[in-house]
């Protein structure tokens, strides 16, 4: 952490291995990679490494409220965040900072639990 405010942010601007936090402010891993396109300001959500699990999961977007120049903020659970899917990289084209990614073409809001699902 730095000794600046902690700042509601763009996207783009998340800090690589800023501390993910769960919906109770657990923190549950750290911030790998972005995921989205940055050409057409289209954010897909984060890469994170999950400290209990010790491999890289895909966070939706729709599942991350905020980020800040100091940590990520989800709405999941516990359960809910050990339950993602983990990370592909086949699916994602490099294209920045060790982790600026494009478009998932696999990307289903209907695996998300109903409370994070966008409201219509």
């Amino acid at each position: 952490m730095t000794d600046e405010p902690e700042e509601t942010v763009a996207w783009q601007a998340m800090r690589y291995k800023c501390p993910v936090l769960d919906a109770d402010g657990n923190i549950i891993g750290e911030a790998m990679s972005l995921l989205g396109d940055e050409s057409a300001d289209i954010f897909h959500g984060i890469a994170v490494h999950h400290h209990a699990l010790g491999r890289l999961l895909e966070v939706p977007a729709a599942s991350i409220p905020r980020i800040t120049n100091q940590k990520v903020f989800t709405a999941l659970t516990p359960e809910e965040a050990a339950a993602l899917r983990p990370y592909r990289e086949e699916h994602w084209y490099h294209l920045g900072w060790g982790g600026l990614f494009r478009k998932h073409p696999e990307w289903d809001d209907s695996q998300l639990p109903r409370h994070l699902l966008p409201k219509e």
